[in-house]
């Protein structure tokens, strides 16, 4: 069956590519459909009980004493008095005319005292309130002798008793007190001062759920358990009529413990309630008409969508019939899948060799990329959002692009590595040639300070190898101390004329430069260049397994993988060794199906004419290796890569040399990038693929330099949110999920390629995996610093066993990471304290500044394990 469809494909390339973008598209569509299902709750048919009404139109802001108009209010009674008989008010000296403008709409009016800490204030609002409930007695027919002010804790019960009783004295209306059900429990004497008594109930705000398990009532929690409050307080106060003030649910903002705003919640809930209201004859306002995006200032993101009509005084949900969470969801699903279409036909008609799950699997991950792009462009429009948010937005977008772009990449190279027929660039070794027809092979070894013991095992290597023409010139630039040159002179002087040595002091460009003196001093027959590290053991056949591939004049570089040795019985070295494996196992495979990969400056054969036609070893970068490479690509020249262990060295000595190692990498990377920028990103002799694996190849390492931004800028923000919550927010969802689907995405793949291609057990994946991510903050820097300076020292990798100190010693290479793992830990710590796990946008940040320590908790650990093998070793 997969034969047939393999072959049908392979007719019908792009038929076959069109049909698999369609099938994603149309999953694509059904999931949002999935996700936007409609719910049921039951119809409402007749009026309200009545609104609490904050008049505030979508930009306008008391704070910033900016009020409605006569105009705007009388346009906001019209459109409630099709719904409700009756509104709530919270102040007399806010908005007066609400009252004149209500008596003409015929609306009735509980009109409210606003009672704070300002006693001069709270007199001006009971004086008035007294005024206009006297002169409006047919609109006025309750009033509401302040708001929550027991439960703010702004003045004594006595006072506020006192105010009451004041306005009970001077006007003929029933005067009551508003506070939440716990209030009236703490003081029940409030009820001996008041005609009725005038409750708020939010389940919400208790965390119950909307909707639950059973039948009837009980399958909604939320509505049962303002009816039980209600219930209670009807027995605690049996000779007084009972006014819920307050009730209602959020449409969007933070979730509390089991509550979820969300509009068909809201629905869901408020429709449930009016109907039990009204089976009941519970007095009753729902809070609030429109929703009212200041006050979101005052309480947090919640408190601006508490409206039935949003701020624009658009209805959020219809009384009958079935609500949908998301009434543009068709566009949106179509939008994603018509952004998607077009890549996923390209890739599955340009990648038609892979297998049909890969293919699928890639087409489905750029659909996805692509709804992500639609979800995050589209949501903010959900939120009532100032211009800073939008200017956060506008500035967080591209890193959500670069965050989806880095996915794309790393799942590129998990679908082709994963589900690839077979690979299209593959060479192995070759029948060994004459004597008559080997190349002639230079073979330099650069070295500098390296124990002299260490190069002779790699000279014995070399002297044993199966090949007849070839020389070795050792390099030897800058060592100082002639204890550790002169012996490696004198062993070179033993092994015979085949071996050459060189001592240079001073000398200019490092590794770079040292090897260019080689080339001037090589054999004028040599036709080949090899280069090794000088701790390195090659194997007998590799020069006459490999030489062969010269003969093809395209080629100009044939690269063996890095390999260790010496690993096995040292943790350290071992999780070191197999996380370099990885990239030579995977990164190189999937490089060279394009003729991309890095050249590293070990275990590599290149042609002379083609080193030396192209200007030598570069001086101006510290990674002089992965930058030939690139130039001989640009040249139009081939580079081969064979996957055996050809030869192999040791791992770095400790932490401190295997930070410095990727370090310079990651600085010498940036410098190719901004030296070699045009090469990369304009149509010239580098192929498509090849600035495909040149620009992105590094995005990883890119994605370092993000995280330690990012991390600096999560650790203040979430200081903010500890010290001052009432100015800085918990983040949105919409920055949350993006992230932390990421970081599931990239654990997961780089875990399953290791298990598919890297031959060691799941210890040491996982070891692996720790090595890996403790490299994060050095290759951070080394971006930073790549792209920020011209220059940095060459700092040889220690291979060698250095002196340890105390274990206290063993964290001084990674105290920067200390000090940001426990800044990351002091803020879990607070998140928890302040917040704990009530709100989920709270639990997610909580999650992810976990993820953000992971690197640098990995690092302690790293120098750690590095510090308790070297004494094992010692």
């Amino acid at each position: 069956m997969s034969n047939a469809s393999s072959n049908h494909d392979s007719r019908h390339p792009l038929l076959a590519a069109i049909l698999l973008a369609l099938v994603v598209a149309a999953m694509n569509i059904g999931l949002w459909w999935w996700s936007n299902l409609p719910h049921g709750p039951e119809n409402w048919n007749g009026p309200i009980g009545g609104f609490a009404l904050s008049a505030f139109q979508r930009y306008q802001n008391p704070l910033k004493n900016d009020f409605p108009s006569d105009e705007e209010i009388d346009s906001d009674l019209k459109l409630l008095k099709r719904y409700t008989p009756r509104i709530r008010t919270y102040s007399t000296l806010q908005n007066p005319q609400v009252y004149r403008l209500a008596e003409k709409e015929g609306l009735q009016v509980m009109a409210g005292a606003w009672v704070d800490r300002r006693l001069d204030n709270n007199e001006k609002e009971i004086d008035t309130l007294i005024a206009q409930a006297r002169r409006y007695p047919n609109s006025i027919n309750r009033v509401v002798v302040g708001n929550e002010v027991l439960f703010r804790n702004d003045i004594p019960p006595e006072q506020l008793m006192a105010y009451a009783d004041r306005v009970r004295a001077a006007i003929h209306q029933p005067v009551t007190i508003a506070e939440p059900w716990h209030i009236w429990a703490k003081y029940p004497e409030l009820a001996e001062h008041v005609d009725f008594i005038t409750v708020h109930l939010f389940p919400y705000w208790n965390g119950i759920a909307v909707t639950g398990q059973g039948k009837g009532l009980e399958a909604f929690p939320a509505v049962s358990d303002a009816l039980g409050s209600y219930d209670a307080l009807k027995k605690m106060f049996p000779n007084k009529p009972i006014v819920i003030g307050e009730i209602g649910w959020p449409s969007n903002g933070d979730r509390y413990k089991y509550a979820d705003p969300s509009v068909s919640n809201e629905a869901i809930f408020l429709r449930t309630w009016f109907n039990e209201a009204k089976k009941r004859n519970i007095d009753y306002y729902v809070m609030e008409a429109f929703d009212q995006p200041w006050k979101e200032a005052l309480s947090g993101r919640t408190e601006a969508y508490w409206g039935m009509f949003n701020a624009d005084r658009q209805p959020k949900f219809p009384f009958t019939g079935p609500v949908t969470e998301d009434t543009a969801w068709p566009w949106k699903a179509l939008g994603a899948s018509l952004l998607a279409l077009i890549p996923m036909v390209w890739f599955a008609r340009r990648y038609s060799r892979f297998k049909l799950t890969g293919r699928f699997f890639f087409c489905a991950l750029i659909q996805l990329a692509c709804g992500l792009v639609t979800w995050s462009a589209t949501l903010p429009f959900n939120f009532y959002l100032s211009w800073i948010d939008w200017t956060m937005l506008v500035l967080l977008f591209p890193a959500q692009i670069a965050i989806l772009a880095i996915l794309l990449i790393n799942g590129f190279e998990f679908t082709e590595v994963l589900w690839r027929r077979g690979w299209v660039r593959h060479a192995g070794l070759l029948p060994p040639d004459p004597v008559e027809k080997q190349p002639f092979v230079s073979i330099h070894l650069a070295c500098y300070n390296e124990p002299p013991e260490m190069v002779f095992v790699t000279l014995d290597s070399l002297a044993e190898l199966k090949y007849e023409n070839f020389e070795v010139l050792v390099i030897d630039n800058n060592t100082k101390d002639p204890a550790i040159w002169k012996p490696v002179q004198e062993y070179c002087e033993k092994l015979g004329s085949k071996f050459r040595f060189f001592h240079l002091e001073p000398w200019p460009g490092f590794k770079a430069g040292a090897l260019n003196f080689g080339l001037k001093e090589t054999d004028p027959r040599a036709d080949v260049v090899a280069v090794i590290d000088a701790d390195y053991v090659v194997r007998e056949d590799w020069l006459a397994s490999l030489t062969g591939y010269f003969h093809d004049p395209k080629v100009a570089v044939v690269q063996c993988p890095q390999a260790h040795r010496d690993y096995e019985h040292n943790r350290f070295r071992r999780m070191t060794a197999w996380e370099y494996d990885g990239f030579f196992r995977i990164g190189m495979h999937h490089r060279n199906e394009r003729n991309a990969i890095i050249q590293h400056g070990t275990m590599t054969m290149v042609r002379r004419s083609a080193l030396e036609g192209t200007g030598n070893w570069s001086e101006w970068t510290i990674c002089e290796d992965a930058e030939l490479g690139l130039r001989l690509m640009h040249a139009g020249y081939e580079l081969v890569y064979v996957d055996e262990l050809m030869g192999k060295g040791l791992t770095p000595a400790d932490f401190k040399a295997y930070k410095s190692q990727r370090y310079r990498w990651a600085f010498g990377a940036m410098q190719i990038l901004k030296g070699r920028w045009s090469w990369m990103t304009k149509k010239g002799p580098l192929s498509s693929g090849q600035r495909f694996h040149f620009l992105t190849g590094w995005f990883s390492w890119f994605a370092d330099a993000l995280h330690l931004i990012f991390t600096m800028m999560a650790i203040f923000w979430t200081a903010g949110m500890v010290a001052f919550p009432t100015l800085f927010n918990l983040p949105m969802q919409l920055f949350l999920i993006p992230v932390i689907g990421f970081f599931f995405a990239k654990a997961i793949f780089g875990i399953v390629l290791y298990r598919v291609r890297v031959p060691c057990s799941w210890y040491d994946t996982l070891m692996a995996s720790l090595a890996s991510m403790s490299l994060s903050h050095a290759i951070a820097r080394g971006i930073l610093h790549g792209l920020t300076r011209e220059k940095t020292s060459f700092v040889v990798t220690a291979k060698s066993r250095r002196l340890g100190g105390s274990n206290f010693a063993a964290f001084a290479p990674v105290r920067e990471e200390f000090l940001m793992a426990i800044a990351l830990v002091g803020c879990i710590v607070g998140m928890g304290m302040r917040f704990g796990t009530h709100y989920v946008e709270g639990t997610l940040w909580m999650f992810i500044l976990g993820a953000q320590s992971i690197p640098y908790v990995s690092a302690v650990i790293g120098a750690w394990i590095a510090h308790k093998a070297g004494d094992k070793a010692g």
